[in-house]
């Protein structure tokens, strides 16, 4: 079985089914992506970090999936009704939908309205609406045979019989199958204004709303499905459902000139209005948001890795300035490494008495410390604080420059455990600042210590899958942090936490460490760390640099597993 989930992943990446097993065995041995995608090429194939991720995920959903099929074989197996063609449907499903489907009229129900009308004897007169083997006479004489005293009238025992057979017909892998099918591409979500005039504001544009289907942007199901969510939309997919009822009596007619036609095409409408409809409505519109969710999450993940990714501007001593209009605009100037020299909040955006009393500070301010750059955030008053930078560099004949940052983010930074332990002296206002200075000077270190579903990564962030979308942008956040690599002897737990092989507790010893005992000197001293043990130190040491390391090799790339190994390269090939 394995060999056909390697065969199946394998198709779909366009690589061989050998790569895949490679790659799914060093996970299944704890390796990580970043891990196995630098070090371990020649294993997998050259596979890379996107395709590693992938071949993670698949592997998951073909192992549940199988897991699944064998729980409905047996449960089928125990109620003696497994068939050889049966099994040939269930050993051929790819997907958990088919499975379910295969599994509908096998699985434990809630009494339903089939299950009472069997429980009263009525499956016989089922079995002739639905067959077709009964060509003269009234139906309704034939249903006396039926009556009881649970069964009072031959209506009744008409209605239970239909009953059975609705459930039958809903029941049916092949009809759910190709009326799915035919939804999807026939289908039309259509939408109407309903609840509070003032939130329909929001959505007057789907006032008369109606799309395919099949032609949805990922972005206007996110749209409408908030519409929905607050009230302001009633949502509904429009099929042409006669059409399909139709097909469905000629499919299950056996011979026309059966007395109860008229009462199976009945079931069959029931069973097509009251059961599967509903449930397919359902279905198509859970996989139209996971579509989506699953788009709007790949694109929040490229905007943060862009985000991620920006080049740090160091060697640069920056003061931040956090905009606003009745607290002031909060000031902290950083050092090279990041140390807080000064801080303060003025008023910019007031009188202009108040604008010349701060710019005369701050330019003084500017001149003593040395400042290089200012950095500017991006919120309420921004522009208004721009005006004041460029005024007070020309006019004050300042040495500096300024920039736009993207301040998503800083308040929630501000305010959280990790910046309290970081800046405990500095009140909260002002922590928001420092971070708008550094996360100029050191992106990446900078915005790994928020949230990422915090920093601002896309529109609709709140209305998808939450689980998903944090587990994605995580790995976005691993696969940054190892793709740069981090110093070893400065790097904060923040940071750390995202190495492969390191977990938060390891990155909080690790520092505790270094406070103890002073610089890591080598790579190997990694061991010495409490919890970090041989297996989390292959993951890690390939992407911890030292700068001032005894060995040259720990401020590379290369692996300490391959340090013999370079080492005679360099003796053979580079020394003279």
């Amino acid at each position: 079985m394995s060999e056909r989930m390697f065969a199946i992943i394998g198709s779909e990446l366009n690589v061989k089914p050998k790569q895949v097993q490679a790659a799914v065995e060093l996970l299944d041995e704890g390796n990580t992506v970043p891990f196995i995608a630098r070090y371990r090429k020649e294993v997998t194939g050259e596979l890379q970090d996107e395709q590693l991720r992938t071949i993670e995920e698949r592997i998951k959903y073909l192992r549940n999936l199988e897991t699944r099929r064998q729980e409905i074989i047996a449960s089928i197996t125990e109620q003696e009704k497994m068939t050889d063609e049966l099994m040939k449907s269930l050993e051929a499903a790819t997907k958990l939908q088919e499975l379910e489907d295969l599994y509908l009229p096998y699985r434990p129900k809630k009494r339903t309205r089939a299950m009472i009308a069997r429980e009263r004897g009525l499956e016989p007169l089922a079995d002739m609406i639905l067959n077709d083997t009964v060509t003269a006479g009234d139906p309704l004489e034939i249903a006396k045979d039926f009556v009881t005293e649970e069964v009072p009238t031959p209506e009744d025992a008409i209605q239970g019989a239909s009953d059975i057979v609705a459930e039958i017909v809903s029941d049916s892998a092949d009809f759910r199958a190709y009326l799915r099918k035919k939804m999807w591409n026939e289908g039309f979500i259509q939408a109407e204004l309903t609840g509070d005039e003032e939130i329909q504001q929001q959505f007057l544009q789907y006032a008369e709303y109606a799309e395919p289907v099949r032609q949805m942007p990922s972005h206007r199901i996110l749209a409408v499905n908030r519409g929905e969510k607050l009230g302001a939309l009633k949502l509904a997919l429009t099929v042409p459902g006669d059409t399909y009822v139709t097909y469905m009596v000629q499919k299950l007619e056996k011979n026309p000139k059966s007395i109860f036609a008229d009462y199976k095409a009945a079931a069959v409408a029931d069973a097509y209005k009251r059961l599967i409809f509903p449930a397919l409505e359902r279905d198509i519109r859970n996989e139209l948001t996971e579509n989506a969710d699953e788009q709007a999450i790949k694109v929040f993940g490229v905007n943060l890795k862009n985000l991620l990714l920006q080049p740090p501007l160091a060697g640069h001593v920056i003061m931040g300035l956090d905009p606003g209009y009745r607290t002031g605009c909060k000031m902290a100037i950083i050092d090279q490494q990041g140390n807080v020299l000064d801080y303060g909040a003025y008023y910019l955006t007031n009188s202009e008495k108040l604008r010349k009393e701060a710019q005369k500070v701050l330019a003084d301010k500017i001149r003593k410390f040395k400042v290089t750059l200012l950095s500017i955030g991006n919120g309420t008053a921004s522009y208004e604080t721009e005006q004041f930078a460029s005024t007070m560099i020309e006019e004050e004949k300042l040495d500096c420059h300024y920039i736009i940052t993207n301040e998503a983010g800083a308040s929630v930074y501000s305010a959280s455990k990790l910046a309290i332990d970081e800046l405990p002296d500095l009140d909260v206002t002002i922590r928001g600042a420092v971070s708008i200075a550094r996360r100029v000077q050191d992106p990446l270190a900078e915005s790994v210590k928020i949230d990422p579903k915090s920093i601002g990564v896309g529109q609709y962030q709140h209305d998808v899958n939450q689980k998903q979308l944090t587990h994605t942008l995580d790995q976005v956040v691993e696969t940054v942090v190892n793709h740069v690599g981090v110093e070893l002897n400065t790097a904060s737990p923040a940071i750390l936490q995202h190495i492969a092989g390191i977990s938060s507790t390891v990155a909080k010893n690790i520092v505790a460490y270094r406070q103890e005992n002073g610089v890591f000197k080598s790579r190997k001293e990694l061991l010495k760390v409490p919890r970090l043990g041989p297996a989390a130190f292959t993951q890690c040491a390939g992407f911890l640099r030292l700068q001032h390391g005894k060995n040259p090799l720990d401020n590379t790339s290369v692996h300490p597993e391959s340090y013999e190994l370079a080492e005679r390269i360099i003796v053979n090939w580079v020394l003279p």
